[in-house]
């Protein structure tokens, strides 16, 4: 998620709606913004039934929502497990452009224990689906800390292709997120609330080339994070600033299966970009662990 001004924020989205949708431990979004629109989706995140794959190591401890809290910046949880993820996300229209809309897929893998150790994830990204074209790569690393609480730290859009990419610098970054443990949902083994703090470089503190022209500034603030509550059983609303800007979306897991979607607005304030946009992501995981004991 860097520079540019397309889908940096789908980045964040479709790795985190895959990582996010694995339920409760797992979260960020497939690790948005969709920076100045979708050249930087995150790292899909794949989805977790808490209550059969993650381990109880507290009594009663509360996990994040099981629906997307989060869809333009990652957060502190990631994957549980060994699973597969893909993800689709889009942004229009695409800002400082007129009527056109800007996609971006992914697909990735994750494995290991944040409990015990660390998870790794890792995946990849396709800018340019229109031409099946402009690829890089997303790594993130995620633990638990402690009670309702994870941090991540990863690179996205690493290897792009300068020739083709709108934004082809990488973007590095931490952040920390928290399930706030006296406010259980509707949703088993969930928090109703969850927050997230981070600390960025690339999309989250360079601006584009047409921000700085339009007299916008060189330069974000660095620090993103997101406030998510979930308002019924596996729906949630979600206030993001992404370093960039202010977006709100809201975070749907509507079927039994993993499947998540989140569909949102982008650029609410003139810090940066053009106009408002509306994004979407939409995100699958699936359990390599379940699928070779079945």
């Amino acid at each position: 998620m860097i520079c540019k001004l397309r889908l940096p924020f789908l980045y964040c989205a479709v790795i985190a709606l895959c990582l996010l949708a694995q339920s409760a431990f797992s979260q960020n979004s497939f690790e948005r913004e969709l920076k100045q629109q979708i050249d930087s989706f995150l790292a899909v995140k794949p989805n977790v039934d808490v209550t059969q794959e993650i381990p109880q190591v507290g009594q009663r401890e509360l996990y994040p929502s099981d629906a997307p809290s989060a869809l333009l910046t990652p957060t502190g949880f990631g994957g549980y497990g060994m699973y597969i993820f893909g993800g689709l996300g889009g942004a229009y229209p695409e800002v400082y452009k007129n009527n056109k809309a800007d996609l971006i897929a992914s697909v990735g893998a994750c494995v290991g224990d944040p409990i015990e150790a660390v998870n790794f994830a890792a995946s990849l990204n396709m800018t340019d689906v229109h031409k099946f074209r402009d690829f890089s790569g997303n790594f993130i690393l995620s633990r638990k800390l402690f009670t309702g609480t994870s941090i991540a730290a990863g690179a996205l859009q690493m290897f792009a292709n300068n020739n083709q990419s709108d934004a082809p610098g990488s973007t590095f970054f931490m952040a920390i997120s928290h399930a706030v443990q006296t406010l259980p949902s509707l949703t088993p083994g969930s928090s109703r609330l969850s927050y997230t703090i981070g600390l960025g470089s690339g999309r989250f503190y360079e601006k584009s080339p047409k921000d700085i022209a339009a007299g916008k500034g060189k330069h974000g603030t660095a620090v993103f994070g997101s406030v998510s509550f979930e308002v019924i059983r596996h729906l949630t609303l979600n206030t993001e600033w992404t370093g960039m800007n202010l977006g709100l979306s809201v975070g749907i897991r509507p079927f039994k299966s993993p499947i998540s979607l989140g569909i949102g607005v982008a650029n609410l304030t003139k810090y940066s970009s053009d106009r408002a946009n509306m994004v979407f992501s939409i995100g699958l995981p699936l359990s390599l662990t379940r699928l070779m004991t079945k």
